[in-house]
């Protein structure tokens, strides 16, 4: 379904970074996986794709650094000629009650979370525009929706990565780009695997459907997403969250 295509997926050593890089290689998209922090997990991601007859780079760089950003979309576009489809997942949290977080945490998220996405899209925007299409998908959060106690800068960021998804899509549309967002819910991922049990059993609670999601779930969106059968979608928002936000 995506043959030939070039993804770019951002923070993809990991979680749903990771998912979402395993399922667009298996449907035939070449995968650069995007890192920041530990070469040793993006390594092992591209291994288990490449294993399975998928092609796959790693490429080191903090998408909160506009520069680097654009150094590392300027390599990948010299080598491969094109990208199709953006992923931008890349996020970090800085949990704590607002009267107590730090400008430095503050800062921290929203400079990976929402200005890493802005990043980006800003230096992928030329070539999108050269090529008159691309896909862009930006994954926000149900905290960007709802709101969460202790998650004022994360909540902040991905309702701006929101916001952020339906301007892009605005501006873009007339050439033929798609931007839209996925908002997963609660997601079984390494984080959360380290959550004590009767908090995950508490937030399990608030789900319609009764069960903590799959980052497969999240992945699978992301197919739909880069693929020719959404493209009369754009600037929307996909809440994949077991019914979190209704």
């Amino acid at each position: 379904m995506l043959t030939d295509k070039i993804a770019l997926v951002t923070g993809a050593s990991r979680g749903i970074g990771a998912a979402i890089a395993k399922a667009l290689a298996a449907e035939g998209a070449t995968v650069i996986i995007n890192y920041n922090g530990s070469k040793e997990k993006a390594q092992a991601v591209a291994d288990e794709i490449q294993a399975a007859g998928g092609n796959v780079q790693i490429y080191q760089c903090s998408v909160s650094d506009y520069n680097a950003c654009g150094e590392m979309i300027q390599e990948l576009i010299k080598k491969y000629k094109r990208i199709d489809i953006l992923v931008n997942n890349a996020g970090i949290t800085r949990d704590g009650l607002l009267m107590k977080m730090s400008e430095e945490d503050f800062d921290a998220v929203i400079d990976t979370n929402l200005k890493g996405a802005f990043n980006t899209i800003r230096h992928m925007s030329r070539y999108f525009l050269k090529q008159r299409s691309g896909k862009i998908i930006n994954i926000s959060s149900v905290s960007g929706i709802l709101g969460n106690a202790g998650q004022a800068n994360y909540s902040a960021s991905k309702a701006g990565v929101i916001g952020l998804t339906k301007s892009v899509a605005r501006e873009l549309a007339s050439r033929g780009i798609n931007a839209n967002a996925i908002a997963p819910g609660f997601i079984a991922t390494d984080m959360t695997e380290a959550m004590p049990e009767e908090v995950k059993a508490k937030m399990t609670e608030t789900i319609p459907l009764g069960r903590i999601g799959e980052t497969k779930n999240i992945a699978d969106m992301a197919v739909f997403l880069a693929s020719d059968k959404s493209d009369y979608i754009t600037g929307q928002v996909f809440a994949v969250d077991g019914g979190m936000t209704i």
